[in-house]
């Protein structure tokens, strides 16, 4: 009796019993006593009776129940001694009515109680109780053959997980780009199952577990999908939270019940998705308890690696989030791979580009290699949005193809946001000119600061104009004055405002730059040691993940220590700012000419920003990055 629902059981059997309890009352009202189309609305009370029949204003009665009702045909005095029917309750034992009544010589009937009401109550018994004998008879076989019907109670312990025999994905590895390293260790894993002779006789194991870590958008998912559609084995999927229930116990009989279903159809695959909602930390938090999840989790780690083990089975997970999982579970035996899918450099970008232009009609001057160049730091499902972007504004524009203006536009709104108004008020829009400006003189006139790409006032998302800087080489480490130029560029924009238009005037613009400078100067000090504090790291990468984690931490240095770190802080941030408004200063002119171009355009390319301030100044050679494709 599985699937059964006492909801649904409740919602069948309430139209019923309201059903049998309108039959039963229709059988005691029809067993009281027919009095049928001769009621009369009007009653009328006994002593007033007695007073009419004495006075002979009586024409007729007829009685009902055993006596107790008579409806009497009287003259009322009140309506001009007009005949009118009235209702009389009669007292039990009344003997004597019927003796003046024939005194009186008053024409009377007696009506007995009928006993057809009798059948009425017999079908009403039987009827209720068939009916709901019937209901619940045809709820229990719905539940029974119906695994997805209305009832899941009894199926709380059952695995939610996808199977398939074989695992019709539509993704090959071939239809997964930029992430090489991690396809070539998942390809093994493949391998392993479809020709486990070849590792089996040099004495190699099958590796039970496979750990994908990565950002998201990287492909996690998808390499998954592809080993799925490679492998030609049975496949199951489900995610991490589907594992998790209110109800105790229920997420571990989830996972017996799913090695238990993969044991009988193995070799096969197991895919867990967002692992990180069931493999967390165990002893995390504040108090104790029996915590469900950790219930879960004990079983995970058996099924995978305890006494009876799980030939055959490879699993496989993915996960964003590494630094909560338990150790427990990272452990050889349980996974014994964990393979990193990071972000695709140039070379990947440009073969994840290549993937997703098959299916769009692109314009032939679009060069993909440029559009790679121009998107460092894109994981693929970014990259593949940035397409999806650039084809729908090609049908909204109408074009046949899709062109570099729209590619630039998609690049934009992927990084920024949707367009909006472009500004109107000639003080606003000079101020703001100035700031972006500012930005850009700055960035151009370091020499270790990213090249600039774009100047414009056309408003994206929550700001109100832009200005856009195109690192020049895949960055994988950064230098200390390229760290001081970059929080120099950030405060051309607050610098520009206060040589400008003085400092009662500066504005919030600047905010956001400031909370980014103040971020990147206290990471010089305090992670990356470089300040006059020395090569110390006064703090880690990341905060405390669990609840109460921090609570019995104290920091790792002294008050002394803590205010020194303010100060040197402080002397970066002061150092640049001086920087950015000495270089504003020097180049007024330049600028001047800038704002008034940017103003009456909205857009100035960044090849012919540089060309422009190198008629005022120097501009210094920037390196481009040439990377062998």
């Amino acid at each position: 009796m599985k699937n059964f629902s006492w909801r649904a059981l409740l919602l069948w059997t309430l139209p019923i019993l309201i059903v049998g309890f309108f039959l039963f009352q229709g059988s005691i009202s029809t067993n009281t006593g027919n009095i049928g189309n001769n009621t009369a609305s009007t009653r009328m009370t006994y002593g007033r009776f007695l007073d009419y029949l004495n006075t002979g204003k009586v024409a007729s009665v007829e009685l009902y129940e055993n006596g107790r009702t008579a409806i009497v045909q009287a003259m009322d005095p009140e309506i001009d001694e007009r005949l009118q029917r009235l209702r009389v309750d009669l007292p039990a034992n009344s003997p004597e009515l019927i003796a003046k009544l024939r005194e009186a010589n008053i024409k009377f009937d007696y009506h007995p109680v009928t006993n057809d009401g009798a059948l009425w109550g017999l079908l009403g018994n039987l009827i209720f109780p068939i009916v709901l004998i019937s209901a619940l008879f045809f709820l229990f076989r719905r539940s029974n053959n119906m695994p997805g019907g209305p009832g899941q109670a009894m199926s709380f312990g059952k695995s939610r997980a996808r199977f398939q025999m074989e695992a019709k994905t539509g993704v090959m590895f071939d239809d997964v780009a930029g992430i090489d390293e991690a396809k070539e260790e998942l390809q093994e894993v493949v391998t392993f199952l479809k020709q486990p002779e070849r590792f089996t006789a040099v004495g190699a194991r099958i590796p039970k577990g496979v750990l994908l870590i990565g950002p998201p958008g990287t492909g996690k998912t998808l390499l998954a999908k592809a080993i799925a559609g490679e492998a030609g084995v049975p496949f199951f999927s489900i995610s991490g939270s589907e594992f998790v229930e209110m109800f105790v116990g229920v997420g571990a009989s989830r996972v017996r019940d799913l090695f238990k279903k993969a044991k009988e159809n193995a070799p096969c695959l197991i895919f867990i998705d967002e692992i990180d909602a069931v493999g967390r930390q165990r002893g995390a938090g504040i108090g104790g308890g029996n915590d469900e999840r950790e219930q879960t989790l004990n079983q995970l780690l058996t099924e995978m690696d305890g006494f009876e083990g799980n030939s055959g089975i490879i699993i496989i997970a993915a996960t964003n989030r590494p630094d909560v999982l338990d150790s427990a579970l990272m452990r050889p035996g349980r996974f014994d791979r964990q393979v990193m899918v990071d972000n695709p450099d140039i070379k990947g970008r440009l073969e994840i580009l290549e993937v997703h232009s098959r299916n769009k009609k692109i314009a032939p001057e679009i060069s993909l290699e440029a559009i790679a160049r121009r998107t460092p730091g894109f994981s693929g499902a970014d990259l593949a949005n940035l397409l999806n972007e650039a084809a729908i504004l090609t049908a909204r524009r109408r074009k046949e193809a899709i062109t570099m203006s729209e590619i630039d536009d998609a690049v934009d709104r992927v990084v920024a946001g949707m367009e909006g108004t472009p500004l109107v008020d000639g003080k606003s829009k000079r101020l703001i000119a100035y700031h972006e400006v500012g930005h850009a003189i700055v960035g151009t006139v370091v020499k270790d600061h990213d090249p600039v790409q774009k100047v414009t006032l056309i408003p994206r998302g929550q700001a109100q104009g832009l200005t856009w800087f195109t690192p020049n080489e895949e960055q994988g480490l950064i230098s200390r004055s390229q760290l001081m130029a970059r929080i120099a560029g950030a405060m051309g924009g607050r610098a520009a405002e206060e040589e400008i238009f003085g400092y009662d005037e500066v504005t919030t613009g600047a905010g956001g730059d400031l909370q980014q400078v103040t971020e990147m100067a206290r990471q010089m000090v305090t992670r990356f040691g470089m300040s006059d504090l020395g090569p110390l790291s006064l703090e880690g990468q990341g905060g405390e993940v669990f609840l109460g984690g921090g609570l019995m931490s104290r920091a790792e240095y002294s008050e002394e220590v803590a205010s020194r770190i303010d100060d040197q802080v402080r002397q970066i941030i002061e150092h640049s700012h001086n920087l950015a408004r000495k270089i504003i200063r020097d180049n007024r002119e330049v600028i001047d000419r800038l704002v008034d171009l940017l103003i009456e355009r909205e857009t100035i390319d960044g090849q012919e920003f540089r060309q422009i301030v190198a008629e005022y100044t120097e501009v210094p050679e920037k390196e481009q990055f040439a990377p062998q494709l």
